[in-house]
């Protein structure tokens, strides 16, 4: 008899160490334990979503015959850690050993391989490129760029083929969605479920046990099972799909979601397959129920994206997340944990992601993370934030995105230039704005909005590495135009601003 071991993110029927155990003699080992809900201080939301879907789908899995181990979180004898309860639960079954996929961690891959009992790691079919699929693509590339690998993908699922041909003749219509914010959004948002009996016992254990966390636990509304999330995600495809691609960067003060699928977080537990959300939304579009734009941005999210930040992820190895390329040392300022600031954008990007544990893809890059690397933030420690507060956020997607897409700090693996912009971009991208104290038009002086004074104090004080960049070498030329004194004022007044924001000043 061996145990199975399945993780809060491996909730899929068809897990690999499921298909390869023995539902007559093997036992499935489940557990709630503290070194996982505290390595960093997660989203009370993302605590209960987890805890929830692993109760329910431990109760799924009994119905289909298997033993189940389960440990919640409170149970006296819970030993705290994976493996602490895998070594427990050898003992009382006097199991031969351990099967189990593999984690998305390399804390968790290294505290497994390290374990006194015999263990067989089996890889996580669930993604549609093995690392070694990854490894070979990757072999012999002077750059690592997502569009050349989503390509592939295109090619090895079939999504959106004409022959040998992509659909339509492009790979790629980003270009047709990037419009602004609609004045209107006619879709309600995401499908919302009221607590059962089972995620009402775990909210109160949330809120009893972590409620010195950031975020807002209640009023929760997460699909916790394979089967809600298939409701929620066939909603939106009736509603938000259609123009998705439209508005998919757009932003608003008073709509969180605009019409975002929000199914990270049940793509990443194991609640929904990537590969058939993405054959839904391509027959959508061959019913002539949502256009090629939106259904393309959608799976180039999924087979495209997710698939090569995994494969980065994989491939970098464990030191990836301590990488810091562009020296940055600041510390955290208390404005992405809810402190007091005057710039609106901010304001708002943090305040959802404080009640939804979401934000959209625009939001993380382009506002909190465009200003903590505009700003000089340590990269480890916006790094741990992101993984903190975002109920789809574990390391092997989470830190590419962070520490190679947003921050630039694996030296440009994944960006070929830093995700950067004024105050322009989200001016033209959102209503933000409109109803900040700053004022985007201002340059330089005392209301000029913060990014506009970061944005060139950034390229300055990095100029020896991005001035031949071909695709930054045109801004430093434009700077090297401006007046003198206009450019010493720009650099004086961002670092009076960074000054203040050090000193915990509300900025």
């Amino acid at each position: 008899m061996r145990l199975v071991l399945v993780l809060g993110d491996q909730l899929s029927a068809d897990l690999s160490a499921l298909a390869k155990a023995d539902k007559a003699n093997d036992v499935v080992v489940m557990a709630e334990v503290a070194d996982e809900a505290s390595y960093v201080p997660h989203h009370p939301k993302k605590i209960a979503f987890t805890f929830t879907a692993m109760r329910k789908f431990a109760a799924w899995l009994r119905r289909q015959g298997w033993q189940v181990a389960y440990t919640k979180l409170d149970d006296p004898e819970n030993a705290g850690s994976i493996t602490g309860e895998l070594l427990r639960r050898a003992e009382e079954f006097d199991a031969a050993g351990v099967v189990y996929t593999e984690p998305g961690e390399w804390r968790l891959i290294a505290a497994l391989g390290d374990m006194p009992i015999k263990t067989h790691c089996l890889p996580d079919t669930r993604f549609i490129a093995t690392h070694q699929d990854f490894a070979d693509w990757a072999d012999g590339r002077k750059q690592l760029r997502m569009e050349y690998f989503y390509r592939e993908m295109r090619r090895k699922t079939g999504l959106l083929m004409d022959g040998d041909k992509p659909e339509g003749g492009q790979w790629n219509y980003d270009h047709d969605n990037r419009r602004p914010a609609p004045d209107q959004v006619d879709f309600g948002g995401p499908m919302q479920f009221s607590p059962d009996a089972t995620s009402t016992a775990v909210l109160d254990l949330v809120e009893a046990r972590f409620a010195d966390n950031f975020g807002t636990l209640r009023p929760f509304w997460f699909a916790t099972d394979t089967g809600q999330a298939r409701q929620h995600f066939a909603h939106w495809l009736k509603g938000g799909l259609p123009k998705f691609g439209d508005f998919q960067d757009a932003m608003l003060d008073d709509n969180r979601f605009l019409y975002h699928a929000v199914i990270g977080l049940y793509l990443n537990a194991g609640l929904l397959d990537p590969l058939e959300v993405c054959q839904k939304a391509v027959q959508a579009y061959y019913d002539d129920r949502a256009p090629l734009n939106a259904v393309e941005g959608f799976i180039r999210q999924i087979i495209g994206w997710r698939e090569y930040v995994r494969g980065i992820y994989f491939l970098e190895g464990p030191d990836y997340t301590t990488r810091n390329a562009l020296g940055h040392d600041r510390k955290l300022p208390a404005v992405y944990w809810g402190g007091n600031t005057k710039m609106n954008c901010m304001e708002k990007a943090v305040a959802q992601t404080r009640d939804e544990a979401y934000a959209h893809h625009i939001q993380r890059l382009m506002i909190t993370g465009n200003f903590a690397l505009l700003a000089g933030i340590d990269p480890a420690e916006v790094h741990e934030w992101y993984l903190a507060v975002y109920a789809d956020a574990y390391e092997w997607v989470e830190a590419p995105n962070v520490i190679g897409m947003s921050q630039l700090a694996d030296g440009g693996i994944i960006a070929s230039k830093p995700y950067i912009s004024s105050g322009n971009y989200i001016h033209k991208m959102s209503d933000h704005c409109k109803s900040c104290a700053y004022r985007v038009q201002d340059k330089t002086g005392a209301d000029a909005c913060p990014f506009n004074l970061l944005y060139w104090h950034f390229l300055a004080r990095h100029r020896d590495r991005f001035e031949k960049n071909p695709r930054m070498s045109n801004m430093y030329r434009v700077w090297d135009r401006m007046d003198t004194e206009w450019r010493h004022t720009v650099l004086a007044e961002a670092d009076d601003w960074l000054a203040r924001l050090d000193a915990s000043e509300t900025v």
